[in-house]
């Protein structure tokens, strides 16, 4: 009996798929005519506000759909017989392939690209969903712990500095670019004083430690001396405005009170005239401090230069030089003959007056962009910010690198440290103010939405731990200080 070759029956093989194919493909073509027909005279039955034109052509659309992949699964089919017949062919000559797995990739080329991306899809929305719920958690915690108490607000542009008096009556003192500094009433609210006397914009101010003197630093080149009386109004019951239900984090559209005119307090006394002018300075003078005592008070300038006067004579005692660019900020030791100068050449210098024979100096180097404040804490801690985005602990005995770095995503301006806890508070450019423990561990970020808290960069932070109701103070150039509630108690159980 003749034996048929291997090329041969192969070549027959293929020719009768060829035809099962063709001979499928009609079948299909006929089947879809009659079903075709069928439903057409189904539509025509049915209750509907369609043109029946229009559902013949949907209908149409529907059967095109269908009879592609009808052929889809035809095609599928094929390669399936085809994958069988090599298997067998390989299992003839002792190999073998993961036929099924293979067929199943072949199948399913497609529909993994599809899963794949809808899982993506899945994997964000999960994401976007679960980080609402814990930023919504956070919000919570933080509202609990740290709550907005009260708005102070008439300044007619932005609010540089803030810092409290140390004496009774305890007031609010702010320092503004619209070339004015205001006193007020920590409880109500309500603008007690307004300095009228410097020509440019009022960059900080500083209370003496035992007397009501204030010390304000200007663009006009000067920094002043003048002393206040105010008398503090009835306390008005406090509205809680922390239970304004609010999301975190929801963006403020810009409305703006910034385009717009605040009505400043213009009832409350002024003064025109300051008590003692310092002149000395070339350029913007930032930043002023009283040396602990009062007798002395040091200045910064953007003349690179800082600056110690004597109050009673208000003559220059030392100009402290040094710095490669402009100063930032200056801070002095609460207990000690100490000062601090920040500058925009990355460092911080430590100037030391505790023996009046030598001055000594120490350079901090550890950040990569503007030193925008370093203070003093109580202990022998100095704590400095920077455009760089980071904040450092030093140790004084220990200069050579700092003790904590804390890492933000934003520029940290004008910082404080809490004097009995020492907790660190943070003010931002993007609008947030945080809090710090001196380890570096994140304790509260205040709470911020588009009904509370600032709307502007914020620009200084001052703690007042002695007041009962408001124990922190921030201020922006959304032209408003506000006054906050800090549990701190709460806060390092927390932690």
């Amino acid at each position: 009996m003749p034996v048929e070759s291997g090329s041969s029956a192969a070549a027959r093989q293929q020719k009768q798929k060829r035809k099962s194919h063709s001979l499928s493909i009609r079948r299909t073509n006929s089947t879809e005519q009659d079903r075709s027909g069928l439903q057409r005279d189904m539509l025509e039955g049915q209750d509907s506000k369609l043109p029946l034109s229009l559902r013949s052509n949907l209908l149409d659309l529907f059967s095109q759909i269908e009879r592609e992949f009808e052929n889809l699964y035809i095609e599928n089919l094929e390669l399936r017989r085809e994958i069988e017949t090599l298997n067998d062919r390989l299992a003839a000559e002792g190999q073998t392939f993961e036929g099924a797995d293979l067929a199943k990739g072949a199948l399913k080329t497609k529909a993994s690209h599809s899963t794949s991306q809808l899982s993506q899809k899945l994997k964000t929305t999960y994401k976007a969903s679960t980080s609402k719920i814990v930023s919504s958690f956070k919000a919570t915690t933080s509202r609990a712990v740290c709550q907005l108490v009260r708005e102070y607000v008439g300044h007619r542009d932005g609010i540089w500095d803030l810092s409290v008096t140390r004496t009774q009556p305890v007031v609010l003192g702010t320092a503004s670019a619209d070339h004015t500094a205001m006193l007020w009433s920590i409880e109500t609210g309500k603008c007690l004083l307004k300095y009228l006397g410097h020509q440019g914009s009022v960059n900080s101010i500083k209370f003496h430690p035992t007397e009501q003197m204030a010390l304000t630093a200007s663009g006009d080149q000067t920094a002043h001396i003048w002393r206040y009386m105010v008398q503090l109004p009835t306390p008005q019951p406090v509205a809680d405005v922390s239970q304004t239900p609010c999301e975190d984090d929801v963006d403020f559209s810009d409305k703006d009170e910034a385009d717009g005119e605040i009505d400043g307090p213009n009832d409350c006394p002024s003064i025109r005239v300051a008590t003692t002018t310092l002149r000395s300075h070339q350029g913007v003078v930032i930043a002023a401090d009283w040396l602990v005592g009062g007798k002395q008070v040091v200045t910064a300038s953007w003349d690179r230069a800082a600056n110690l006067y004597d109050v009673e004579t208000s003559e220059l005692v030392h100009s402290l030089t040094g710095h490669d660019q402009e100063l930032t900020h200056c801070c002095t030791h609460p207990t000690q003959r100490l000062v601090v100068t920040s500058s925009r050449d990355t460092t911080f210098r430590l100037w030391d007056f505790r023996d009046p024979s030598i001055h000594s100096v120490n350079v901090f180097q550890g950040h990569t962009d503007t030193v925008t404040s370093a203070v003093f804490t109580v202990g022998d801690n100095v704590v400095s910010g920077s455009d760089d985005r980071t904040v450092k602990v030093w140790d004084l005995k220990n200069m050579r690198s700092p003790i904590a770095t804390i890492r933000t995503d934003s520029a940290v301006n004008r910082i404080s440290v809490s004097v009995n806890q020492k907790i660190i508070a943070l003010p931002h450019d993007n609008r947030q103010v945080r809090l710090f423990d001196m380890s570096g561990v994140r304790l509260a970020r205040l709470p911020r939405s588009n009904r509370q808290g600032h709307r502007r960069m914020v620009c200084c932070s001052a703690w007042c731990e002695d007041n009962t109701s408001c124990n922190l103070f921030t201020c922006g150039f959304d032209r408003q200080a506000i006054g906050w509630n800090i549990n701190i108690p709460a806060l390092l159980q927390e932690k």
